[in-house]
């Protein structure tokens, strides 16, 4: 498993300059990142970056964010979607036939008080088909991120990986899969067993922080010692990102990282 790491997060204090990070990226050994939106970031220059270094974008978010619940910023969701489709194909790599399948982030959006549950499902689902439908289209995937993030005392509507996991296999489209991370697992209360359970092969991306502090792996309360372990158990072949925030300076932190985790 190749770890990928979130530029938003790591090289971003020794280098504030959002290019710069793919340089660092490709000094120390990676072949590709994560990044969070794209409309603010100067994507010419990412583009140039990637093709100076060879280091791709793995995945970055669909921009502007909408919510997937709410059907009422549906249509927002789609045309975010195709925005963002020539945009992570142009720093993929795709645009020139290298490198795997660009990957574009959605999140649900908070639940919706008084609607219940059922309906609210029904709506992300519905979304999520036309979304997936236009991905496959320009030859990207959709990855669905459960996020634990709680504000105004409203929860994220998908906020658990079982949650997600659902959710893919109800929607039952190949260019739609689950990007799980294990620090919104912990904030969730899941295990690793419970988020992940026999359903790897839904999981395109698995991302990784501690709990709590959401800081490199083994800063925390959570043991690592079972995750690859259990991914590896249960056939998962894909890549490891790093969204974290450094407590260490970046060499000491991805020597923690990669002790902790076993890699």
């Amino acid at each position: 498993m190749k770890l990928i790491p979130c530029i938003e997060m790591l090289y971003k204090a020794e280098h504030p300059g959002f290019t710069d990070r793919f340089r660092a990226a490709q000094a120390d050994g990676f072949d590709a990142v994560d990044m969070w939106l794209w409309r603010d970031k100067p994507m010419d220059a990412v583009a140039d970056a990637v093709a100076e270094t060879g280091v791709q974008v793995f995945s970055l978010c669909a921009d502007p964010r909408a919510s997937l619940v709410n059907p009422a910023e549906h249509a927002a969701v789609l045309a975010a979607v195709r925005d963002t489709v020539p945009v992570a194909r142009r720093v993929n790599g795709q645009l020139k036939g290298a490198g795997a399948p660009a990957r574009i982030i959605l999140a649900s959006g908070f639940a919706m008080p008084g609607v219940a549950e059922a309906e609210q499902r029904a709506n992300i689902v519905a979304v999520l088909r036309e979304a997936a439908r236009i991905a496959a289209d320009g030859g990207v995937e959709l990855l669905l991120e459960p996020v634990h993030m709680v504000i105004g005392g409203h929860l994220m509507a998908v906020h658990q990986v079982r949650q997600g996991l659902d959710l893919v296999e109800a929607v039952d489209h190949p260019a739609l899969r689950l990007l799980a991370d294990v620090y919104h697992g912990a904030v969730s209360g899941e295990t690793f067993a419970q988020a992940f359970a026999d359903r790897t092969g839904l999981v395109a991306h698995v991302q990784v922080a501690d709990f709590e502090g959401r800081h490199e792996p083994g800063t925390g309360a959570l043991d690592w010692s079972g995750l690859l372990p259990l991914l590896r158990q249960r056939g998962y072949t894909g890549s490891i990102g790093l969204e974290y925030l450094p407590t260490l300076p970046i060499d000491q932190s991805l020597a923690l990282t990669r002790r902790t985790l076993g890699l």
